[in-house]
């Protein structure tokens, strides 16, 4: 299974206490028609750590009826416990992702081989391909590029995403693990030079609200427009910086609200933006000069 260009790490549209399906679905059909390459629910940016077990599956089981095999469909589902992590991944099997998103574990942070063990025993469960997450910043827990390449040997590794933001390292992940491995960005801000070094694409927050945008990034890269590519990604700089100026998923949930795509509902203990907070102003601005708006 070879994942390219932009996966979309979709928000979780919510009413009052529950999800908002039909948003959902209005979501998962925008997102498709501006060309997106897939679809990734349920992970940081779609609130997975708030989200009951019952909700999380209901969301992937969403995703999938209403992209009916357009683009693939990989679904959050890892879990600092590995009993937990292979119990979500096979639901999720069982619901039509095509493949799964596993964060390394969190707060216990294990050894390298306890990961080697942990994304081992959770393919072997689910019988899904699956993406490892790396994104030490919010885990405490490193996946080593060595690491990577022992677990790439595995057939249902597929790819990483890669959210370090570290180049010498993209580069030593292609290195060691060769053009099979899908190497994916998890960091919108260094996705040019990503994308350089060997990348296939990108695990985007951005593109929630400038799918388009990204995809042409992406597209002029794969084809060697460089220059093009290079303008695209100055053009988009501004709004990484905007939807990352404070913890994410606030800002993206945020500017999807300034264009009427979705309530600005976010669970505790992440909180709405004040209408005062200096974010609001900086999205609205970044918003018009990339001419979005509902």
């Amino acid at each position: 299974m070879k994942l390219e260009g932009v996966l979309t790490a979709l928000v979780t549209p919510m009413r009052g206490d529950g999800i908002d399906t039909e948003a959902l679905e209005r979501l998962v059909d925008e997102q498709i028609q501006a060309g997106i390459d897939g679809l990734v629910p349920c992970g940081t940016t779609g609130e997975s750590p708030t989200l009951s077990h019952a909700e999380h599956l209901t969301v992937v089981e969403i995703v999938v009826r209403a992209t009916r095999g357009r683009v693939p469909v990989l679904a959050g589902a890892g879990s600092n416990s590995t009993k937990e992590a292979c119990e979500l991944a096979t639901a999720c099997k069982e619901l039509g992702a095509d493949a799964t998103l596993q964060i390394t574990p969190y707060y216990n942070k294990p050894t390298q081989s306890g990961l080697v063990a942990h994304f081992t025993a959770i393919a072997e469960a689910s019988g899904l391909p699956m993406v490892l997450y790396n994104v030490p910043g919010r885990t405490g827990c490193d996946l080593k590029p060595a690491t990577l390449a022992e677990l790439a040997r595995h057939p249902l590794v597929v790819g990483v995403k890669e959210a370090t933001g570290d180049m010498i390292r993209a580069a030593r992940i292609r290195e060691l693990c060769g053009e099979g491995l899908s190497l994916l960005s998890g960091d919108d801000f260094t996705l040019l030079p990503f994308l350089s070094l060997g990348g296939h694409g990108v695990i985007s927050v951005g593109s929630n609200v400038a799918p388009g945008l990204f995809v042409a990034l992406c597209r002029a890269a794969r084809e060697g427009r460089w220059d093009e590519a290079r303008a695209l990604h100055y053009r988009q700089l501004p709004l990484s910086r905007a939807l990352f100026s404070v913890t994410s998923p606030e800002p993206i949930k945020a500017a999807m609200a300034m264009l009427g795509k979705i309530e600005p509902t976010i669970r505790l203990p992440l909180q709405v933006l004040p209408d005062d907070h200096p974010t609001r102003a900086e999205l609205r601005r970044v918003l018009d000069t990339l001419e979005l708006r509902p």
